[in-house]
């Protein structure tokens, strides 16, 4: 998979777990895992031998709900666009 960069649209492979979690909202503090698939925006990106993203979690009214350090191998980059070989 291609490095992720800022702004970049994600989707969570995995599990993340409540502990890995800063939930924002009040009304999300019972859960127990985020599930899988939710969709995020990469906001910083931590390089180095073991690189890792800080991404964001929002709502489809952009509400914010969590935030998460997740690694590259539980991330889903998404496209909207069909990039073509020329």
């Amino acid at each position: 998979m291609p490095a992720l960069t800022s702004l970049d649209t994600v989707a969570n492979l995995k599990p993340i777990a409540r502990d890995r979690l800063t939930l924002v909202e009040s009304e999300y503090q019972s859960i127990q895992h985020l599930p899988v698939g939710q969709v995020g925006t990469v906001l910083e990106v931590y390089a180095g031998d073991q690189p890792s993203y800080l991404v964001e979690f929002a709502d489809s009214k952009g509400r914010e709900y969590a935030v998460a350090i997740l690694k590259p191998d539980e991330l889903l980059a998404l496209h909207y666009e069909l990039a073509l070989a020329s």
